[in-house]
């Protein structure tokens, strides 16, 4: 088997165990364990708290002391254990406990899935530039089949979700150990600080006043990441009685996972639009696809407004990637080439850590307070989200000031 088969494998596996349970659990915590908003957000939060510090826990003992691909096959194999047994669990406190010890572990391999896969390219002496990107998108596509899958079987409600994502991480977990070796890089004379793999020398960084700024911006852009994520799949239930038989409310999984698919093309898209529009405005455009991506839902539904629903899910694509993806090249741009992978460290901190952190927590909060007697009214929940994301949108472009240049779609540095 060619070693870029074998690497598309590993990263259709890594997606697919995510991809099994993450759009559809909050809607069976909801639906099947009566769980409140508060507690779903928290669930989802889980996943804010371990990408603070364990990937760069997790990164330093594969810098130093363990294989990358050993440390990643063990990180999963722990998973398939915690999911199995949070399949099996019906009270929040105990899920709670068993889903931030899978974020623990969860988190840290979609960094060390890449270390691994940048290395084998290397070794093979092949670019990682021009080989990486269509193997990585397979990632998605994993993502998408799983939530297919979870979707046609019935099981968006069921535990059985969390079988099929434990089952595929035991195998991703055994297959990684059958990867080239990945010596720590202590071995090969480079070294990382803690420092440096916690993405701490980054915080240099925050003395500039522009790049502090888009700091505290990525955090709270990312607070709106795993929102439709925590709750699209219950919203769409609650449509069960207006809209019985529906397809939205009977293949939720398939109508959320167009915003997938859409993820996958609007990628392509990102080349001309910083060469013509530059970061700042990329950004912008952005933060106002969060404003439609919550508004829309808010007056979708799964009858005649389904169209509503479909174009949400189309401009969560361009939500998502402008801000992450310029936003990576920002940080890339404005760092010093020896605290790059430093400042990408504290990129993902600042959204994929507290900002998820927040955003769990805080949604969670939103839709307890507009549910009533059991009741949740999503249209005055997606409008409060819709209404974040837009004092975020308005008030953007007057503290950020950044100046667009014509070279701005020149390639990340790796």
């Amino acid at each position: 088997m060619s070693i870029k088969l074998r690497l598309t494998i590993l990263n259709f596996l890594q997606f697919f165990v995510w991809g099994a349970w993450l759009i559809s659990l909050g809607g069976y915590m909801i639906v099947t364990l009566g769980f409140t908003g508060g507690e779903v957000g928290s669930v989802y939060a889980t996943m804010g708290i371990a990408s603070l510090f364990m990937p760069g826990l997790l990164g330093i003992v594969a810098d130093r002391w363990l294989n990358a691909e050993r440390v990643y096959g063990l990180c999963h194999i722990v998973g398939a254990g915690l999911l199995l047994w949070a399949s099996t669990v019906k009270d929040y406190q105990t899920l709670y406990w068993i889903m931030l010890f899978n974020a623990m572990v969860y988190m840290p391999t979609i960094g060390l899935g890449n270390t691994v896969s940048y290395k084998v390219l290397e070794q093979k002496g092949l670019d990682v530039i021009t080989h990486f990107p269509p193997i990585r998108v397979w990632g998605t596509v994993g993502f998408i089949v799983a939530m297919w899958m979870v979707d046609i079987a019935g099981w968006t409600k069921s535990p059985l979700q969390l079988y099929i994502s434990a089952a595929s991480a035991l195998v991703l977990g055994i297959y990684a150990f059958t990867m080239p070796a990945c010596p720590p890089a202590v071995a090969t004379g480079q070294k990382r600080s803690m420092l440096t793999a916690l993405g701490l020398d980054a915080f240099v960084l925050f003395k500039r006043p522009q790049t502090a700024v888009f700091f505290v911006f990525a955090m709270l852009l990312g607070a709106a990441l795993q929102i439709t994520n925590a709750f699209g799949g219950a919203f769409l239930d609650d449509f069960k009685t207006a809209f019985p038989g529906s397809f939205g409310v009977e293949h939720p999984n398939v109508l959320l996972s167009v915003s997938q698919i859409s993820e996958t093309l609007f990628i392509l898209t990102i080349p001309f639009f910083l060469r013509r529009f530059g970061i700042k405005t990329v950004m912008l455009i952005s933060m106002f696809a969060w404003v439609f991506r919550f508004g829309l839902f808010a007056v979708g539904d799964p009858g005649g407004g389904l169209w509503l629903l479909v174009l949400s899910m189309i401009i969560y694509g361009m939500a998502f990637d402008f801000f992450n993806i310029s936003g990576s090249l920002y940080v890339d741009r404005e760092s010093d080439s020896n605290i790059r992978a430093s400042a990408q460290g504290l990129f993902m901190i600042m959204t994929n850590g507290l900002g998820a952190f927040i955003g769990g927590t805080a949604s969670g909060w939103v839709v307890d307070h507009y549910t009533v007697g059991g009741v949740k009214d999503w249209r005055s929940i997606w409008f409060a989200f819709a209404g974040y994301a837009l004092i975020l949108a308005v008030t953007f472009p007057f503290v950020f000031k950044y100046k667009h240049t014509a070279t701005e779609a020149a390639p990340a540095h790796h």
